[in-house]
């Protein structure tokens, strides 16, 4: 990349730099690195709904559906966790300090559910996934406040959203990477292994990288940290030339209790965290119990193999036709049409797509698969062209400083509390009134996460991150 000088008389002309920089070489390192932490991310989260459909054909005994919540909920708790420790830590220590370390515990978490859990040993499989849960989280609350840091102002929402669209191809490789396996009779019993194992390769892929990452130039320059070594490993990093300059204004510090105590962020985490909840609810909750969502529409004549490679076919189809391309719709638009747009326009089509669900039962039998695929996979459109990127975006872009990882953390935290409760109830509550019943409840949960996007969420479409987090209200001298 060719050299360019900035004239920086201050820390904050420094920062105006790269809110005004063009899309250049380094942000697309960033992105790739950040992102194969979600593709990561997403490719694990599925993978476990396959592996349990999987382990009774493989020697293991029947698995009760109380452990198969517990089994297929546990990473998102963990995350949940994670995400809350890691938004914290960041925001006391810095973002280049401890990133890779979330990398590190999805590597752990991945490998040894493949290699070192013994058959027929759920809970050696669960703490596995806890552990590998903890990553995940992590990697909400630190990939996204690295990302808006390093974005332009206007290209932000673009950089983020394709760090997190990431996800869509990791959703996509569950079901190409089984279908491919069970093609070439793979035996069941190194096919689950396999697929848990190779959560873990993309993973070692970036660590590297991640560790050799500099601290961003907003969070140092904010918070006073600028120095000679850290101008150096930005110039490395960006390559730019960059002029050491003297912080003259300064964000002040806030403890955890001050955040919460201070209205303006108290409003922003209840809209970002309800608005995550409600949403990752109805995704993961979909997401990790589709098998079990797509069962009603199996031709009774399919048993085994058979039956599960039916049901992967199915959730591809919906995965690439569906959800994969509302990731990257909404990742190209995000800056011309608006956060607050985006998430409104998902909500309300998630609450109508379910409710059509809830209101016709008989479109989920095998007779009509193709109007079943429709009508859900529309709701995976909206899910991901809507509420899934948005809550991603929004957090890092309306918290200061001094308390983004942290607003983020919670907001993430939310979120995996929705997909922990999803996963963990989903599957109860439609064995107690049946998948339609299920629907009248995501429905509602839909129009009540566009309430809260309509009534507490600003619209940071535009705004530099300065402006969009209000930073001027927390300057000191």
């Amino acid at each position: 990349m060719s050299q360019k000088t900035l004239k920086t008389d201050d820390a904050n002309k420094l920062i105006d730099s790269f809110d005004k920089a063009q899309d250049s070489e380094f942000h697309k390192k960033t992105l790739i690195i950040s992102g194969m932490g979600f593709f990561t991310d997403a490719y694990d989260i599925f993978i476990i709904g396959v592996v349990t459909s999987l382990l009774p054909l493989s020697g293991w005994p029947k698995i009760s559906n109380l452990n198969i919540s517990i089994l297929d909920s546990s990473s998102l708790l963990a995350a949940a966790l994670g995400a809350m420790i890691f938004g914290r830590v960041i925001d006391k220590i810095g973002r280049g300090k401890i990133y890779g370390l979330e990398m590190f515990l999805l590597i752990v978490g991945a490998a040894g559910s493949s290699i070192i859990t013994p058959t027929g040993n759920i809970l050696a499989l669960t703490v596995w996934r806890f552990i590998l849960g903890v990553g995940i989280g992590g990697d909400y609350a630190s990939s996204s406040v690295i990302m808006t840091e390093y974005s332009n102002t206007k290209s932000r929402g673009k950089w983020v959203g394709m760090v997190f669209s990431m996800q869509s191809i990791g959703f996509l490789a569950g079901p190409s990477i089984t279908l491919a396996l069970l093609y070439f009779s793979v035996p069941v019993g190194i096919l689950w292994r396999l697929l848990l194992f190779f959560g873990a390769i993309p993973a070692m892929v970036v660590i590297y990288y991640r560790k050799k990452m500099p601290e961003t130039p907003r969070y140092a320059a904010s918070l006073g940290h600028l120095n000679k070594e850290s101008i150096s490993q930005l110039e490395k990093y960006t390559g730019m030339k960059l002029n050491e300059g003297e912080n003259t204004e300064r964000l002040r510090k806030m403890s955890f209790n001050e955040i919460l105590y201070d209205r303006r962020l108290l409003l922003l985490i209840i809209g970002t965290s309800m608005s995550w909840f409600l949403m990752d609810w109805a995704l993961y909750g979909n997401t990790i119990m589709s098998d079990f969502m797509i069962s009603s529409v199996v031709p009774t004549t399919l048993k085994g193999l058979s039956e599960v490679y039916y049901k992967t076919e199915i959730t591809g189809i919906i995965f690439a036709l569906f959800a994969f391309p509302g990731y990257w719709i909404a990742t190209f638009t995000i800056d011309r049409i608006g956060r607050k747009l985006i998430q409104s326009i998902g909500f309300s089509m998630m609450a109508i797509t379910f409710g059509l669900l809830f209101l016709f039962p008989f479109i989920e039998t095998a007779s009509y698969v193709t109007s079943f695929i429709l009508i859900y996979g529309l709701s995976y459109f909206f899910i991901e062209f809507g509420p899934n990127l948005t809550t991603f975006v929004y957090p890092p872009e309306v918290f200061p400083a001094q308390a983004r990882g942290t607003g983020t953390g919670i907001a993430a935290s939310a979120g995996k509390i929705g997909a922990f409760l999803g996963t963990f109830l989903n599957l109860l509550i439609q064995s107690a009134i049946g998948t339609s019943g299920l629907f009248s409840i995501l429905a509602v949960f839909s129009a009540v996460g566009l309430i809260i996007t309509l009534i507490l969420l600003p619209e940071p479409k535009k705004k530099d991150l300065g402006s969009s987090s209000g930073e001027n209200l927390y300057l000191t001298s």
